[in-house]
Protein backbone atom coordinates (compact mmCIF):
# COMPACT_ATOMS: atom_id res chain seq x y z
CA UNK A 1 0.00 0.00 0.00
CA UNK A 2 1.03 3.72 -0.65
CA UNK A 3 0.24 6.73 0.87
CA UNK A 4 0.49 10.92 -0.33
CA UNK A 5 2.32 13.32 1.90
CA UNK A 6 2.42 16.83 -0.20
CA UNK A 7 3.89 19.13 3.06
CA UNK A 8 3.91 22.25 0.03
CA UNK A 9 2.13 22.98 -3.18
CA UNK A 10 2.82 24.04 -6.81
CA UNK A 11 5.96 24.06 -8.82
CA UNK A 12 7.79 26.07 -11.66
CA UNK A 13 8.45 24.57 -14.80
CA UNK A 14 11.74 24.07 -15.52
CA UNK A 15 12.20 21.71 -18.96
CA UNK A 16 10.06 20.12 -21.77
CA UNK A 17 8.80 17.39 -19.50
CA UNK A 18 6.50 19.97 -17.41
CA UNK A 19 4.58 21.52 -20.35
CA UNK A 20 1.33 19.03 -19.77
CA UNK A 21 2.25 18.54 -16.23
CA UNK A 22 -1.42 17.63 -14.36
CA UNK A 23 -0.84 20.06 -11.08
CA UNK A 24 -0.59 23.27 -13.52
CA UNK A 25 -3.49 21.57 -15.68
CA UNK A 26 -5.57 20.88 -12.02
CA UNK A 27 -4.89 24.39 -10.61
CA UNK A 28 -5.78 26.43 -13.82
CA UNK A 29 -9.17 24.10 -13.90
CA UNK A 30 -9.58 25.61 -10.45
CA UNK A 31 -8.88 28.91 -10.84
CA UNK A 32 -5.31 28.69 -9.08
CA UNK A 33 -1.62 30.15 -9.92
CA UNK A 34 0.13 26.68 -9.91
CA UNK A 35 3.47 28.69 -9.80
CA UNK A 36 2.65 29.88 -6.02
CA UNK A 37 4.23 27.31 -3.76
CA UNK A 38 2.40 27.60 -0.24
CA UNK A 39 2.51 25.26 3.13
CA UNK A 40 -0.07 23.03 3.18
CA UNK A 41 -2.04 21.79 5.84
CA UNK A 42 -1.04 18.65 6.13
CA UNK A 43 2.87 19.59 6.44
CA UNK A 44 3.26 17.68 9.43
CA UNK A 45 1.27 14.75 8.82
CA UNK A 46 3.88 12.05 9.60
CA UNK A 47 3.63 12.86 12.83
CA UNK A 48 0.01 13.59 12.87
CA UNK A 49 -2.03 11.57 15.39
CA UNK A 50 -5.50 10.49 15.18
CA UNK A 51 -8.03 10.57 18.63
CA UNK A 52 -6.26 6.88 19.63
CA UNK A 53 -3.22 8.89 19.48
CA UNK A 54 -2.39 6.13 16.67
CA UNK A 55 -0.42 7.82 13.63
CA UNK A 56 -2.72 9.29 10.58
CA UNK A 57 0.13 7.50 8.40
CA UNK A 58 0.16 3.57 9.71
CA UNK A 59 3.28 1.16 9.21
CA UNK A 60 0.28 -0.73 6.82
CA UNK A 61 0.50 2.91 4.39
CA UNK A 62 4.62 1.51 4.41
CA UNK A 63 5.32 3.73 1.06
CA UNK A 64 4.64 7.28 1.01
CA UNK A 65 4.81 9.45 -2.74
CA UNK A 66 6.23 12.86 -0.83
CA UNK A 67 5.40 16.30 -2.71
CA UNK A 68 3.65 14.91 -5.63
CA UNK A 69 2.03 18.34 -6.18
CA UNK A 70 5.71 20.15 -5.88
CA UNK A 71 9.42 19.74 -6.52
CA UNK A 72 10.68 18.38 -2.83
CA UNK A 73 13.72 20.28 -3.02
CA UNK A 74 12.25 23.74 -5.37
CA UNK A 75 13.82 26.51 -4.17
CA UNK A 76 10.63 28.46 -2.18
CA UNK A 77 10.87 25.41 0.35
CA UNK A 78 13.85 25.75 1.54
CA UNK A 79 12.70 27.19 5.10
CA UNK A 80 10.66 24.43 5.12
CA UNK A 81 12.87 21.20 4.18
CA UNK A 82 14.45 21.14 7.66
CA UNK A 83 11.71 20.51 9.51
CA UNK A 84 10.19 17.81 6.63
CA UNK A 85 13.51 16.25 7.33
CA UNK A 86 12.54 15.72 10.63
CA UNK A 87 9.43 14.39 10.33
CA UNK A 88 11.01 11.87 7.98
CA UNK A 89 14.09 10.96 10.35
CA UNK A 90 11.20 10.29 13.11
CA UNK A 91 9.17 7.89 11.22
CA UNK A 92 11.53 4.97 10.41
CA UNK A 93 8.61 2.95 9.96
CA UNK A 94 8.16 4.38 6.43
CA UNK A 95 9.51 4.72 3.74
CA UNK A 96 9.69 7.99 1.85
CA UNK A 97 10.05 8.06 -2.14
CA UNK A 98 11.13 11.36 -3.53
CA UNK A 99 11.15 12.23 -7.49
CA UNK A 100 12.35 15.85 -8.42
CA UNK A 101 13.55 17.75 -11.54
CA UNK A 102 16.16 19.35 -9.77
CA UNK A 103 18.92 17.01 -8.50
CA UNK A 104 21.32 19.55 -8.94
CA UNK A 105 19.85 21.53 -5.74
CA UNK A 106 19.69 17.86 -3.54
CA UNK A 107 23.10 18.09 -2.29
CA UNK A 108 22.55 21.29 -0.48
CA UNK A 109 19.17 20.67 1.23
CA UNK A 110 20.03 17.05 3.09
CA UNK A 111 20.12 17.16 6.70
CA UNK A 112 22.94 17.32 8.80
CA UNK A 113 22.94 13.98 10.03
CA UNK A 114 22.35 12.58 6.59
CA UNK A 115 25.92 10.88 6.22
CA UNK A 116 25.48 8.09 3.55
CA UNK A 117 21.32 8.63 3.41
CA UNK A 118 18.46 7.74 5.92
CA UNK A 119 17.20 3.91 5.38
CA UNK A 120 14.09 5.01 4.97
CA UNK A 121 14.57 7.88 1.85
CA UNK A 122 14.55 6.58 -1.94
CA UNK A 123 15.14 9.29 -4.43
CA UNK A 124 14.64 9.42 -7.69
CA UNK A 125 14.99 11.96 -11.04
CA UNK A 126 12.12 12.28 -13.30
CA UNK A 127 13.62 12.50 -17.03
CA UNK A 128 11.50 12.99 -20.60
CA UNK A 129 14.65 13.44 -22.89
CA UNK A 130 18.27 11.92 -23.42
CA UNK A 131 19.36 15.55 -22.43
CA UNK A 132 17.64 15.66 -19.20
CA UNK A 133 18.32 12.23 -18.60
CA UNK A 134 22.39 13.01 -18.95
CA UNK A 135 22.24 15.80 -17.37
CA UNK A 136 20.25 14.93 -14.04
CA UNK A 137 21.14 10.84 -13.71
CA UNK A 138 24.92 12.01 -13.54
CA UNK A 139 24.33 14.74 -10.58
CA UNK A 140 21.85 11.63 -8.97
CA UNK A 141 24.79 9.45 -9.11
CA UNK A 142 27.15 11.46 -7.63
CA UNK A 143 25.01 11.94 -4.38
CA UNK A 144 25.13 10.24 -1.07
CA UNK A 145 21.65 8.26 -1.55
CA UNK A 146 21.13 4.81 -0.35
CA UNK A 147 18.49 4.16 -3.18
CA UNK A 148 18.60 5.73 -6.35
CA UNK A 149 15.73 5.51 -9.27
CA UNK A 150 15.04 6.66 -12.79
CA UNK A 151 11.56 7.88 -14.19
CA UNK A 152 10.82 8.67 -17.51
CA UNK A 153 7.91 10.32 -17.74
CA UNK A 154 6.52 11.96 -19.94
CA UNK A 155 8.41 9.83 -22.29
CA UNK A 156 9.06 12.18 -25.37
CA UNK A 157 11.96 10.69 -27.18
CA UNK A 158 14.30 7.29 -26.89
CA UNK A 159 16.65 6.99 -23.85
CA UNK A 160 19.56 5.49 -23.38
CA UNK A 161 20.37 4.66 -19.65
CA UNK A 162 22.85 1.76 -20.35
CA UNK A 163 25.68 3.85 -19.28
CA UNK A 164 23.73 4.12 -15.72
CA UNK A 165 22.14 0.86 -15.29
CA UNK A 166 26.12 -0.26 -15.38
CA UNK A 167 27.07 1.23 -12.25
CA UNK A 168 24.87 -0.97 -10.35
CA UNK A 169 23.47 2.48 -8.51
CA UNK A 170 20.17 2.54 -10.21
CA UNK A 171 17.60 0.21 -8.11
CA UNK A 172 14.58 0.87 -10.37
CA UNK A 173 13.58 2.47 -13.59
CA UNK A 174 10.05 3.38 -15.22
CA UNK A 175 8.44 5.24 -18.06
CA UNK A 176 5.30 6.35 -19.20
CA UNK A 177 3.74 8.75 -21.93
CA UNK A 178 2.16 12.37 -21.40
CA UNK A 179 -1.41 12.79 -20.53
CA UNK A 180 -3.84 15.57 -20.51
CA UNK A 181 -5.22 17.62 -23.59
CA UNK A 182 -2.08 18.77 -25.60
CA UNK A 183 -0.24 15.10 -24.63
CA UNK A 184 2.46 14.47 -27.24
CA UNK A 185 3.14 10.71 -28.90
CA UNK A 186 4.70 8.06 -26.92
CA UNK A 187 6.04 5.56 -29.09
CA UNK A 188 6.25 1.60 -28.05
CA UNK A 189 9.37 1.39 -29.63
CA UNK A 190 11.49 3.54 -27.05
CA UNK A 191 9.76 1.47 -24.14
CA UNK A 192 10.43 -1.76 -25.07
CA UNK A 193 14.40 -0.46 -25.73
CA UNK A 194 14.17 0.89 -22.39
CA UNK A 195 12.59 -2.36 -20.98
CA UNK A 196 15.44 -4.39 -22.97
CA UNK A 197 18.24 -2.36 -21.33
CA UNK A 198 17.23 -3.09 -18.25
CA UNK A 199 16.80 -6.46 -18.29
CA UNK A 200 20.28 -6.50 -19.62
CA UNK A 201 21.35 -5.11 -16.27
CA UNK A 202 18.58 -6.78 -14.17
CA UNK A 203 17.07 -3.18 -12.98
CA UNK A 204 13.26 -3.29 -12.43
CA UNK A 205 11.36 -1.61 -14.69
CA UNK A 206 7.90 -0.82 -14.76
CA UNK A 207 5.57 0.85 -17.81
CA UNK A 208 3.45 2.72 -15.67
CA UNK A 209 1.17 4.61 -18.17
CA UNK A 210 0.35 4.61 -22.02
CA UNK A 211 -0.68 8.17 -22.64
CA UNK A 212 -3.21 9.98 -24.31
CA UNK A 213 -0.88 8.93 -27.66
CA UNK A 214 0.64 5.69 -27.82
CA UNK A 215 1.88 4.86 -31.29
CA UNK A 216 2.69 1.35 -32.28
CA UNK A 217 4.04 0.14 -35.52
CA UNK A 218 2.45 2.48 -38.18
CA UNK A 219 -0.43 3.24 -35.35
CA UNK A 220 -0.97 5.86 -33.36
CA UNK A 221 -3.93 5.07 -30.82
CA UNK A 222 -5.59 7.72 -28.73
CA UNK A 223 -6.37 6.41 -24.99
CA UNK A 224 -8.30 7.85 -22.89
CA UNK A 225 -7.38 9.11 -19.50
CA UNK A 226 -8.61 6.33 -16.92
CA UNK A 227 -7.68 3.46 -19.20
CA UNK A 228 -3.62 4.71 -19.69
CA UNK A 229 -2.43 2.69 -16.91
CA UNK A 230 -4.36 -0.65 -17.17
CA UNK A 231 -3.02 -0.40 -21.26
CA UNK A 232 0.22 -0.31 -19.82
CA UNK A 233 -0.14 -3.23 -17.84
CA UNK A 234 -1.53 -4.93 -20.60
CA UNK A 235 1.43 -4.89 -22.84
CA UNK A 236 2.97 -6.99 -20.92
CA UNK A 237 6.59 -5.34 -20.49
CA UNK A 238 7.19 -4.85 -16.51
CA UNK A 239 10.27 -6.53 -15.45
CA UNK A 240 10.91 -7.66 -11.89
CA UNK A 241 9.30 -5.44 -8.64
CA UNK A 242 9.25 -1.68 -9.11
CA UNK A 243 8.29 1.12 -5.78
CA UNK A 244 5.42 2.88 -6.88
CA UNK A 245 5.88 5.69 -8.70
Amino acid sequence: MSETWNPWHGCRRISGGCLSCPVYQKDYRYGRNPSLVFRTKAFDLPVQKSRSHAFRLCPTDHLVKTCTTSDFFIEEADAWRPEAWQYIHSRPDLTFLIITKRPERIAHALPEDWDAGYGNVRIGVSVESQYTADRRVRILLSLPILEKSIVVEPMLGPVRLSKYLETGEISSVSCGGESGPHARVCDFSWVLDLMLECVRYNVPFRFTQTGGLLKKGDRIYTIGEKDQAMQAEKAGVNYGEVVAV
